[in-house]
């Protein structure tokens, strides 16, 4: 990421107006933005992958998700969000490992995602992730910031599909 000045008022950003500022700590009110992000986000990044209609658009749905969070049954407790005037993306890290980072597709491409990664990297040491070997558009992303394959990979539970872990800047391959 590239630091600049943001336009018109002097203050130090991240390429693409996205501010470290706007990261904070995740919270009740955010759980249907929480839950918009994560159905919506998953359903485009693996939907072509997995290719089944009555996970992404049957077992996947919000409502169902925002209550999980709001009735404790899903913690917030290691999420943070990326808050430019409402929630546009969330990191989850617990215990050095990435679980989950999505930006909604509409805020995609926007140097969101990658303050979210660096957050995690350097406030929460977040330093190893699982990501589908089929996700190659998320695999070119944590390459581009020093993720690199480990070598072990596994059958994501439940699929035919298989998870790779990274590493923040070791590995075992290109």
């Amino acid at each position: 990421m590239k630091e600049r000045k943001s336009a018109g008022n002097g203050q130090a950003g991240i390429e693409g107006g996205v501010h470290v500022e706007s990261i904070r700590k995740a919270a009740p009110g955010d759980a249907s933005r929480l839950a918009e992000i994560l159905i919506f986000a998953k359903r485009a990044a693996y939907r072509p992958i997995f290719r089944n209609d009555a996970v992404s658009f049957g077992e996947m749905q919000v409502l169902p998700l925002a209550l999980d969070y709001l009735e404790g049954r899903k913690s917030l407790s290691h999420i943070w969000v990326y808050d430019g005037g409402f929630v546009k993306g969330m990191v989850r890290v617990d215990s050095g490992e990435i679980h989950e980072l999505y930006v909604d597709p509409f805020f995609q491409n926007e140097g969101i995602g990658g303050l979210l990664l660096d957050f995690a990297v350097r406030r929460q040491g977040g330093r190893t992730l699982w990501v589908l070997e089929k996700n190659r558009n998320a695999l070119a992303f944590y390459r581009a910031h020093g993720f690199r394959p480990t070598g072990e990979r596994r059958l994501e539970e439940g699929t035919p599909e298989y998870v790779l872990r990274l590493a923040l800047g070791s590995g075992v391959a290109p």
